[in-house]
């Protein structure tokens, strides 16, 4: 959005009524509706009805009152709010080998629930413990291969597990069960039972979100439209989060596992290493993309993770990694589209919810430090009934 003095006109009852075009622009720039075609309707000059600006302030969360506040005080609520909801983060956006970066507004209602949950869980859940995983390699001097051990040996996993997986998605519940009985919670997304939905634009792999006691990770499922995440990289996206949650990074992530780019940071160093350690990798040869292939199966990651990493390691030269990235990306490009199938939805809420925090919440409505009616609005969005909280605690076990 581009601000400028021109008033945005809002229709009520055939009256037109003017907003300071830099009031709207600030309060919708940085919300779930930034882009949706009414709001640029309006800033081209097309006046809005009543009705459908009401809908967008609602659904932006927005209190309808304040488009009309003078624009200094709109701005202060604009900072307080973007404070309070980048306290779960160190910095704004972390790309990973990706050009493009996260936007906030593309995860924002998320962002709060998942704090929200946070909160909650802090405030009545009395067995929750310092996590053993925040920061046990922040600003560690060890060499890489030994940050990797020591954060294994935290989790509580081992290679030869994640490798007998029996596929790559079971590598990735494997990894999550680990992570949620260290007190580190997962969830996964879940469309169409989520606080909002990825937009087509968005480029995003997940995030980690700060808590000392239980920390998120929200890791991108594979079901958000034309930008998926296929079970091997999500394994490694996965590692990544839970290498950022042990070094006490907090950040949105935008992993691209087709990228060129042969800047590695630590975490991503150390990430690779947990999957496919160095001393293996030196001792195997990639003649072609058939070899990458067999090794991306045995470390339960995809191609072209293994074809970065036997770059990075130089096992291989950098035409040989140049031809194999771009036929997997052409391999990738050309893939048969698969026809996604929305879960029941007690399983997609479980899903979103992760199996740690729904277990634990249901022990706060026993406990009755919540009721019936607050479990369904924070951990259903309503959309479940009351009725359904017995279905729910069955999935959970």
């Amino acid at each position: 959005m581009t601000a400028s003095s021109t008033a945005v006109v809002v229709v009520l009852n055939g009256v037109r009524v003017p907003i300071d075009r830099d009031v709207f622009v600030s309060l919708f720039h940085n919300s779930v509706v930034a882009s949706y075609a009414d709001i640029r309707k309006a800033l081209d000059g097309r006046s809005m009805p009543f009705k459908t600006f009401l809908k967008l302030a609602n659904q932006a969360q927005i209190p309808y009152p304040l488009f009309f506040a003078p624009l200094d005080v709109v701005e202060e609520q604009v900072r307080m709010k973007t404070e309070k909801l980048m306290a779960g983060f160190t910095k704004q956006s972390f790309s990973m080998h990706a050009r493009h970066k996260v936007e906030l507004c593309d995860v924002e209602l998320i962002i709060k629930d998942l704090m929200r949950k946070q909160q909650m869980l802090r405030r009545y859940d009395p067995t929750l413990g310092p996590n053993t995983l925040v920061g046990v390699v922040k600003k560690s001097r060890r060499s890489v291969d030994e940050d990797a051990t020591r954060l294994l040996n935290v989790v509580g996993l081992s290679l030869p597990e994640i490798r007998a997986a029996r596929t790559k998605e079971a590598a990735v519940d494997l990894l999550i069960s680990r992570l949620e009985a260290k007190q580190v919670l997962v969830s996964r997304s879940a469309q169409h039972h989520m606080p909002q939905e990825m937009p087509p634009r968005a480029k995003f792999s997940g995030m980690t979100i700060k808590d000392k006691r239980v920390p998120f990770i929200f890791l991108a499922s594979g079901n958000e439209g034309d930008h998926l995440e296929p079970a091997g990289r999500r394994l490694f996206t996965l590692v990544l989060l839970t290498v950022l949650i042990g070094q006490e990074t907090f950040t949105p992530v935008n992993y691209d596992g087709h990228t060129k780019d042969e800047h590695y940071p630590r975490a991503h160093e150390i990430a690779g290493e947990i999957l496919m350690p160095r001393i293996e990798l030196r001792d195997m040869t990639f003649p072609d993309l058939d070899a990458v292939k067999e090794a991306a199966m045995k470390f339960k990651v995809t191609p072209s993770a293994v074809a970065m990493r036997a770059r990075h390691l130089r096992c291989i030269e950098r035409d040989e990694f140049v031809a194999f990235m771009d036929e997997l990306e052409e391999e990738y490009n050309h893939r048969p589209k698969t026809v996604m199938q929305s879960p029941a939805p007690v399983k997609a809420l479980l899903k979103y919810n992760g199996t740690e925090c729904s277990r634990r919440m249901l022990g706060l409505l026993d406990a009755k430090h919540v009721n019936r009616a607050e479990f369904r609005r924070v951990m259903f969005f309503n959309k479940l009934a009351a009725s359904q909280i017995s279905d729910f605690r069955a999935a959970v076990g």
